[in-house]
């Protein structure tokens, strides 16, 4: 039995996840459909978006901000993290550039702020 807050929506809902049963999980406390669906998700297979910013040169900034265009699952943060630390952008880079594709699981790297 676990205990979450859900994160879907403004309303917050406290919901109580019986994942005793992973093919049978039960969800209690959910006000909408979203909360089954991220108790679901989180029990099963917690993900995260994964934010950070790289160097960028040739820019009168220094650093650019980039997130993953998906969201990570949680026991691969760390490892793209570490790969995140090894980009370094060149100007310019616009939001949405790709800055590393496949940094995991098909999952992008990309800019979130400009670098002119």
């Amino acid at each position: 039995m676990r205990e979450l807050i859900c994160i879907n929506c403004p309303l917050g809902c406290r919901l109580t996840v019986n994942d005793s049963n992973l093919n049978d999980i039960k969800v209690k406390g959910n006000t909408c459909f979203r909360g089954v669906k991220y108790a679901i998700s989180e029990v099963s297979e917690p993900k995260r978006m994964v934010t950070s910013s790289v160097p960028v040169t040739g820019s009168t900034v220094s650093r650019v901000s980039v997130k993953t265009n998906n969201p990570v699952p949680k026991d691969k943060i760390f490892e793209v993290l570490k790969l995140i630390k090894t980009v370094k952008a060149t100007a310019p880079v616009k939001i949405g550039d790709v800055l590393y594709k496949n940094i995991c699981d098909d999952v992008h790297l990309v800019a979130t702020s400009n670098a002119l």
